[in-house]
């Protein structure tokens, strides 16, 4: 800690920005600078664990992996996490990690108190008591208001998830799919593109008894077909674009139905190798299907060729000022291309599609907004510049990505 402020006065005396990296996983610049960039591997510890007030304090560079198998070992639980946990805690949490919940929000609205080095290098800690107006801004801050040092996460007693993962024509889940959110505590399914098949999951807490996959189900299903092969196909796919189509009709057959029950980190979370760029919008839930149909009719009378599956997710309305899901239920469509390929056209198509649906974009992937867009699109946008404008009115933490989506 005293040698963070340290680096961050000296960062002011010298007259240079800061920006904190995390592991690299956003697609956006948002942890881009060309003066002083803070790594977070030497501060990963533990603060405290208090089972009996339901709180863990982790310091920011805790990735999740650890954090995940520490609360299991101690026997606690987040109440809900996204499907990649490489990430750290601050970089999950200042961009809007989020998975699927029907009631169950993002990371960030799992905090309950953060701690904050400023531009002079002092500390502040706030919660929903003590510097309320900070804390609503800076759980999801974009590293916009300093640099987080520590989160503090509300958990309960570790708990199983029983996973059903079931292939569903397109028209059925949107048909019903009001219902399969309503009916399950985490719903979420993938499309894949150039065909009319989907893979859908459902996770709902269990009583037990714990059921894992078996280990060569396990093996096949996550590792070979959903990365060793997909993998391949992709490869295939960037070479001969013409190929995709009929290796999607294969690739939408190629997972069949599975149930299990594990520990919850091991049901929400998942292997993703295959490297790709990302943009995800969300939209409010009652226009999710509409906006899907949009995007499918648009895949279908395009020359695109798409070898990534279409990722839907749902969640509740939060009281994050810059959450995507601030104040409204949000259903988010997070759309792919293997990295390598042209993405450009998709993506531009795709986010016509949102923004005409008053999306917001995900804040560490893909999109073209900026702060005359996207204040329209957040009600209290202000009131994060205004936190902003008294926190670090010097702006030692922007950088050209935040320039454009908080303005200068």
């Amino acid at each position: 800690m005293d040698e963070l402020a340290a680096a961050v006065r000296a960062a002011a005396e010298d007259g240079l920005p800061v920006k904190a990296v995390g592991t690299g996983h956003s697609f956006t610049a948002v942890a881009a600078t060309d003066g002083v960039l803070i790594r977070p591997e030497g501060m990963a510890a533990v603060r405290s664990v208090d089972a009996a007030a339901g709180t863990v304090t982790v310091e920011a560079g805790m990735p999740l992996h650890r954090l995940n198998r520490m609360l299991d070992a101690a026997g606690l639980s987040l109440t809900n996490m996204g499907d990649i946990m490489e990430q750290t805690v601050a970089g999950a949490v200042s961009t809007g990690t989020h998975g699927t919940g029907r009631d169950s929000a993002s990371v960030a609205a799992q905090i309950t108190a953060l701690e904050l080095v400023l531009a002079d290098g002092s500390v502040l800690t706030c919660s929903a008591r003590e510097n309320p107006e900070v804390f609503s801004a800076a759980r999801i801050g974009l590293g916009a208001l300093g640099v987080i040092s520590a989160v503090t996460f509300a958990v309960e007693p570790s708990f199983l998830l029983s996973a059903r993962e079931e292939p569903m024509t397109f028209d059925r889940v949107i048909a019903d799919f009001d219902q399969l959110v309503a009916e399950n505590e985490h719903f979420e399914f993938y499309w894949f593109p150039h065909t009319e098949g989907c893979i859908t999951k459902r996770n709902n807490r269990s009583m037990g008894p714990a059921a894992p996959l078996p280990a060569f189900r396990g093996w096949l299903d996550d590792e070979f077909l959903s990365n060793g092969l997909f993998q391949a196909v992709c490869s295939l796919g960037k070479a001969v674009p013409a190929a995709v189509p009929g290796m999607a009709r294969i690739s939408s057959r190629a997972l069949s139905a599975r149930s299990y029950t594990d520990t919850a980190y091991k049901v929400f979370t998942s292997p993703r190798r295959v490297r790709f760029v990302e943009m995800e919008y969300a939209v409010p839930r009652a226009a999710a299907t509409t906006a899907l149909r949009e995007l499918k009719a648009m895949v279908e009378r395009s020359a695109l060729r798409v070898a990534f599956p279409v990722e839907v997710r749902v969640a509740p309305a939060d009281d994050i000022a810059l959450s995507t899901a601030s104040g409204r239920e949000s259903a988010y469509i997070a759309v792919h291309m293997y990295r390598g390929t042209r993405y450009q056209e998709y993506f531009t198509a795709v986010e016509k599609i949102m923004t005409a649906h008053e999306g917001r974009p995900h804040w560490g992937k893909l999109h073209t907004r900026d702060a005359g867009d996207l204040a329209r699109v957040y009600p209290r946008f202000t009131e994060f510049t205004a936190v902003r404008d008294r926190l670090d009115p010097q702006r030692r933490f922007a950088n050209g990505y935040l320039r454009r989506v908080l303005g200068e």
